[in-house]
């Protein structure tokens, strides 16, 4: 994505993040700054303390589109891949609740990190197929 015209992916943050915030906060652009609901903090949010972005190396977007009525949450990681834990966190919590997950990792090419992002789904075998076809097709996720 870009924000105020800089190209912004795992690897190359926004130029006015902190690390712990925003230090332009007050003139953020709407997209994708304001219209951005991290999970972490939206109203009761399910996630466990250690689930904080900052400490899991994830950022989770619950709800983010639909699949047959039910809701999709999007996991992305802060840097190449999610760790296992929070992945595996974010798998059960899906299953347990019937929220089917993509989640996203960095690609590889040549041995090397690119800065495009593959996304992966969790959930019923009919989601992953659609998911596949989408990703096949060229298709958006949402």
């Amino acid at each position: 994505m870009t924000i105020q015209g800089h190209p912004v992916h795992p690897g190359r943050p926004c130029p006015h993040s902190t690390g712990k915030g925003c230090d332009d906060y007050a003139n953020r652009p709407t997209d994708p700054c304001i219209n951005f609901n991290c999970g972490w903090v939206v109203e009761g949010s399910p996630l466990p303390d250690w689930m904080k972005p900052e400490n899991a190396r994830v950022i989770v977007i619950f709800n983010k589109t639909t699949w047959q009525g039910l809701p999709v949450d999007v996991a992305v990681p802060v840097g190449r891949r999610i760790p296992p834990r929070a992945l595996n966190w974010l798998k059960a919590f899906a299953e347990q609740h019937g929220r089917p997950l993509l989640f996203s990792e960095q690609l590889k090419e040549n041995g090397r990190f690119t800065r495009e992002q593959m996304f992966m789904a969790h959930g019923p075998a009919a989601f992953q197929q659609h998911v596949a076809s989408l990703t096949a097709a060229g298709e958006p996720l949402w």
